[in-house]
């Protein structure tokens, strides 16, 4: 009786694992997956991105306030005094990043206002919950409307500055440090 050695094995589990993740992602198929350079990626990794793309098609879009068990309810703003809101937002905080949502861009928030925006803007927001550990949900919070002037003027960079004012035309806000600086969970890009 002949052994297969365990390192062609493997590459026969990972060619039949790529196959089937391309068979299933067959009903969405668009540019991104014939834009793959496969000569370029080993099929392990290959099938990871795959698989993260079958992940992303198959998620539903649900309210962040639904992604949790029971559904996650706020008391309103104005019903909490300083410090109840204050401790009801770092609770919120963590629970949203025991979710993977991260929250970026708040130093220039107060509590209220980074409280207001969580209950108004984030919770009811209808996004794709995918079930993966790597997987998070970025929250820009300094984009809110477009405007790019919190931005520019709490978190761009020099370099980020500069090219703005080549591709935009208006002027630039002063650089300012955020006045309310806080440490939130973070997870990269």
């Amino acid at each position: 009786m002949s052994e297969v050695p365990s390192s062609h094995s493997d590459e026969v589990e990972h060619l039949m694992r790529n196959a089937q993740l391309r068979d299933e992602l067959e009903p969405f198929l668009d540019d991104s997956i014939s834009q793959l350079n496969v000569g370029e990626l080993p099929t392990p990794l290959e099938n990871e991105y795959l698989a993260s793309m079958l992940a992303w098609e198959r998620a539903p879009v649900l309210p962040i306030c639904e992604w949790f068990e029971p559904k996650l309810g706020l008391p309103r703003p104005e019903a909490l005094d300083d410090e109840q809101l204050h401790d009801v937002l770092w609770d919120t905080i963590q629970k949203l990043y025991d979710k993977r949502i991260v929250l970026e861009f708040t130093d220039h928030l107060s509590d209220r206002q980074l409280y207001c925006l969580i209950y108004r803007d984030i919770l009811p927001s209808p996004e794709k919950k995918i079930d993966n550990s790597n997987s998070y949900l970025h929250w820009d919070c300094a984009d809110q409307g477009g405007d790019p002037e919190t931005w520019l003027r709490y978190y761009a960079s020099e370099e980020d500055r500069r090219g703005w004012c080549e591709s935009e035309d208006g002027p630039l806000p002063p650089t300012e440090p955020p006045p309310f600086p806080r440490k939130l969970p973070q997870r990269p890009l």
